[in-house]
């Protein structure tokens, strides 16, 4: 506008003025001592901070500790940094911004748990909240007024709807089937094991979401939405390289996204195709719903697409946080659970005796000429802790999932914890403290087991913090549980489990029990084993429930026509429109300029 040029043509004329009048080096001398006095100012206010706050090493001016990270799962590294300054929580600051990392699972549970109002929460995150799922997702939204506090319940009751505990028992039949399918799966192809269980995994999600199975793990859709959140569990983890140095610098977020340090975001500004592809398949989703028999709808759960169109006009929300509901549900579930169950697979490799004490257990109790059933858990305590053992030895979501932050100043054995800040719990420090865990790496269940030498106390009921805490804790958490346990007890009781054999030498190959990804989701890199039926009456048993399963799971065969990889290009190149969300949130389909 013509007034904002006349302004900052006033500003020009006035910075030249001054520069004539005072000289350009007076005027440079000036600029310096300002930003010197700025600097000493911040850096004074930074130490102030220190002097209250946990232990932790000395921050430097402006970085912080930012380039002390390790290049590779800092987790460690700050559980290191816990036991170095002998305290359960220490301070650790990412650029001007200090951030606290639990490493005691006493403390987690004295701040999380028992102060959970006030630590609901999300701090400022730059590279996964503000460049990536903005303030109207779940998972990110920060809680800053009553407004907001409103905002998130909403979103909040919404997936306990589909997820919360009370539904989750009513997706056990679609994980029972699914998991003998599984077993079958594992019968016919064992050396793709992992691709079958993600296949599992993302199939349970997807009938949840939108009432149809991936029936082949050649489905795209698995590798893309797995790859997706890959990407995203990467996005979370602090680090002293771009993207994640945007932490420590958050004002280079400012610039246009065509800037080297957002390379690896996979982001355009005001672009956000990803929530427009969710709400397309459950636009989808419920046009194929309305198109079943009736017969059809009474013998399946209702998709939680379907739910959430039925809950939109009630709420006022904006599509596109409606799909990002669906779109948590969908591509967390898928990820997580698979990598569970991965690890399932590495602990029975590494830790044999493991494996068949509960093989003898299932033996005694179920016998061979069925699978196991959640009815039978009661009698099955070994497989119970087995399962906790597998949820506690190498949990998933390492460092707790996603960052809290007390909407207030609060105090911890006497430590100031200042009001947004950010504060995470490190599950692996956690689930590896000797004093809860004799011999951590070592996979027993027996530990879980009360009377058993390595049995401990430990806070809550579950025996685990695998999910996270307090208000924010994972909202699938029940469905994981359920799904976890059905699928590694029919494994256990269909499967022998073990490294594999070179084809040469015939030695076994060792599997390495520290070997994982980087991510926030971490799971085991690739790893060959043996997978072998256990007996001729076993694998009878499975062949006729997995062909069973499938019969059962026909209400939800379907394919959808939308693929995460070519949606956001074909939407462009067919339509001429892109895809883009307004100032609320609002999914809006724009035309292209040429």
């Amino acid at each position: 506008m013509l007034s904002d040029r006349l302004l900052e043509s006033l500003n020009l004329q006035k910075l030249q003025s001054t520069i004539i009048k005072f000289g350009t080096a007076n005027v440079l001398l000036a600029v310096l001592a300002i930003a010197a006095t700025a600097l000493v100012v911040d850096y004074a206010h930074m130490l102030y901070l220190r002097s209250k706050m946990p232990p932790g090493p000395f921050p430097l001016p402006i970085i912080g500790n930012t380039f002390s990270l390790p290049d590779n799962k800092p987790w460690i590294y700050f559980e290191e940094l816990s036991k170095k300054y002998n305290t359960p929580l220490i301070t650790f600051w990412i650029g001007r911004n200090p951030t606290l990392w639990i490493n005691d699972a006493w403390a987690a549970h004295d701040i999380f748990e028992k102060k959970a109002q006030i630590y609901a929460s999300r701090p400022r995150m730059v590279v996964f909240g503000e460049l990536g799922t903005g303030q109207s997702n779940l998972v990110t939204m920060r809680i800053l007024s009553n407004a907001d506090r409103d905002h998130w319940r909403i979103h909040r009751k919404l997936m306990h709807i589909g997820v919360g505990v009370q539904s989750v028992r009513g997706y056990r039949e679609i994980q029972n089937n699914e998991s003998k399918v599984v077993a079958l799966d594992f019968l016919r192809t064992p050396a793709e094991y992992v691709k079958h269980l993600e296949r599992y995994a993302t199939s349970v999600v997807s009938i949840i979401a939108f009432g149809r199975r991936v029936a082949s793990y050649n489905d795209p859709i698995i590798t893309e939405v797995i790859a997706l959140m890959q990407l995203a569990a990467d996005l979370n983890v602090p680090g002293k390289s771009f993207p994640m140095l945007l932490e420590t610098f958050p004002f280079l977020a400012r610039f246009p996204t065509f800037m080297p340090w957002f390379k690896g975001l996979g982001i355009r500004r005001n672009q956000k195709g990803g929530h427009y592809f969710f709400k397309s398949l459950a636009d989808e989703a419920v046009e194929q719903y309305d198109q079943k028999s009736p017969s059809e709808k009474a013998s399946m759960p209702t998709p939680y697409a379907v739910t959430l169109a039925a809950e939109a006009e009630k709420y006022h929300l904006p599509s596109a946080e409606l799909s990002s509901l669906t779109g948590n549900l969908f591509g967390a579930g898928a990820d997580t659970s698979s990598s569970t169950l991965v690890t399932f697979v590495l602990a029975c490799c590494a830790f044999p005796e493991a494996m068949q004490k509960a093989q003898a257990e299932l033996d005694a109790v179920v016998g061979p000429t069925r699978s196991p059933h959640w009815d039978d858990s009661p009698n099955l305590p070994y497989i119970n802790a087995f399962v906790k053992e597998v949820l506690r030895w190498r949990s998933v979501a390492i460092i707790g999932g996603q960052p809290h932050s007390p909407t207030q100043d609060d105090t911890y054995n006497g430590w100031l914890i200042p009001s947004g800040c950010w504060i995470q719990g490190n599950v692996w420090a956690i689930h590896h403290n000797e004093r809860e865990f004799p011999d951590p790496d070592r996979f027993c269940p027996d530990r879980y087991i009360e009377g058993h030498e390595l049995y401990r106390k430990f806070p809550g009921d579950r025996g685990y913090m695998t999910f996270g805490w307090g208000r924010r804790v994972c909202s699938g958490q029940a469905l994981a549980e359920q799904g976890t346990w059905v699928t590694v007890a029919r494994l256990l009781w269909g499967f022998t489990i073990k490294k594999a054999r070179d084809e040469k030498t015939g030695k076994e190959i060792d599997v390495d029990i520290f070997a994982y990804t980087n991510g926030l989701n971490m799971r085991p890199v690739p790893f060959r084993c043996e997978i072998l039926p256990r007996t001729e009456e076993i694998r009878e048993a499975i062949v006729r429930e997995g062909e069973q399963a499938l019969r059962g799971l026909k209400v939800h065969d379907g394919e959808s026509k939308y693929r995460m990889s070519t949606f956001y290009q074909q939407t462009r190149e067919k339509l001429k429109e892109e895809v883009r969300l307004d100032e609320k949130g609002n999914v809006q389909i724009v035309k292209i300029k040429k």
